[in-house]
């Protein structure tokens, strides 16, 4: 299992900060497979609308708030 964090680049640190983490398979999950989060944009859609989700359920942010600390809303 690999940690995958949810919002990338620039937000990794803020991913880490929030929990907004993932653990899957190397190659085929992750990393290269044909449905990987690094590879298949609606799998990475479906990751961002979740951990967006996540964030703001678990820290009562609006749409609004999440879009200030990320950049951008998923929803």
């Amino acid at each position: 299992m690999e940690r995958h964090h949810i919002f990338g680049g620039a937000n990794r640190p803020i991913s880490e900060k929030y929990g907004l983490v993932v653990y899957l398979c190397g190659e085929r999950c992750h990393r290269t497979g044909e449905y990987s989060a690094h590879q298949n944009e609606e799998v990475a859609q479906y990751l961002h609308e979740y951990g967006q989700k996540k964030a703001m359920r678990e820290n009562n942010w609006t749409v609004e708030q999440f879009r200030e600390i990320f950049g951008k809303s998923y929803l």
